[in-house]
């Protein structure tokens, strides 16, 4: 749904921008809207890696619903991180798995919000190579953290052997290292909002599910804690561009506010 709406809006802000050169009615709303456009356009461009990693898994999500279900459980299942790929192609499974949406591409407009606010936001402050670092970091190491659970748990007997050839695919251990390092610099009533969705999120299904995946979850989340306070131990806050301009001043011939 957030695809299409987007896709109808695009769609409308350049036939807007077509019939400007006809209508001088569409050029005052062109004019209005501009400054609007202009810091949504500063806004995507200081959050490279966020927006790209976003078209990434927006794009195979899209395969997903649009191709047969047979073939894709098929897919999601090559490209798991069970146990029994990691032993094989560990390399191959970590990078695979982090490009499909997990469940048929369910709750893709919860994942594309979170990353394209709080974690973009993230991203302006921590810079592309360490929110890069942040949400590698919580995906790999979530991953095999998880997977020594599995093992100790299917090896002690707590669990089946099946266990090892569940499917398990998604952002989602990127996204919560990612949340996680947002609310890492937030302060005042945003601090209080970010660790309650947290503690719901991430802490409250552990508790309530006992599931591996929801462990998972949990561990990935510890994982990209770790390594954003080290980040910003060792290398501090970036300051972020400031995008207000965009909304008052005119546009440079680029599209981005001058002066």
């Amino acid at each position: 749904m957030i695809l299409l709406v987007a896709l109808i809006l695009a769609l409308a802000w350049y036939f807007l921008c077509w019939l400007s050169l006809l209508w001088s009615g569409a050029r005052r709303a062109v004019d209005r809207l501009s400054p609007y456009t202009r810091w949504l356009h500063a806004w995507i461009l200081s959050a490279p890696a966020t927006f790209t990693y976003v078209t990434v898994f927006t794009a195979f999500t899209l395969v997903q619903r649009t191709t047969p279900p047979r073939l894709i459980d098929l897919l999601t299942r090559v490209n798991s991180t069970s146990l029994s790929r990691l032993r094989h192609a560990p390399l191959a499974v970590l990078a695979d798995s982090a490009l499909w949406v997990a469940n048929r591409g369910s709750g893709l407009t919860l994942y594309v919000l979170l990353f394209v606010t709080v974690i973009a936001w993230a991203e302006r402050r921590y810079g592309p190579p360490r929110m890069i670092l942040i949400c590698v970091s919580g995906h790999v190491l979530g991953t095999l953290l998880t997977a020594l659970v599995e093992l100790h748990a299917i090896e002690s007997g707590r669990a089946p052997h099946r266990l090892a050839h569940t499917t398990d695919v998604g952002v989602s251990y990127m996204m919560v290292a990612g949340v996680v390092a947002a609310v890492l610099l937030m302060r005042g009533w945003w601090l209080v909002i970010g660790i309650t969705m947290l503690a719901v999120g991430v802490v409250w299904p552990v508790i309530s599910n006992h599931t591996i995946w929801a462990l998972g979850h949990l561990l990935a989340t510890l994982c990209g804690l770790l390594v954003a306070a080290l980040c910003l131990l060792l290398g501090g806050v970036r300051p972020p561009r400031d995008l207000r301009p965009c909304l008052r001043g005119p546009a440079g011939a680029d599209g981005v506010t001058t002066g």
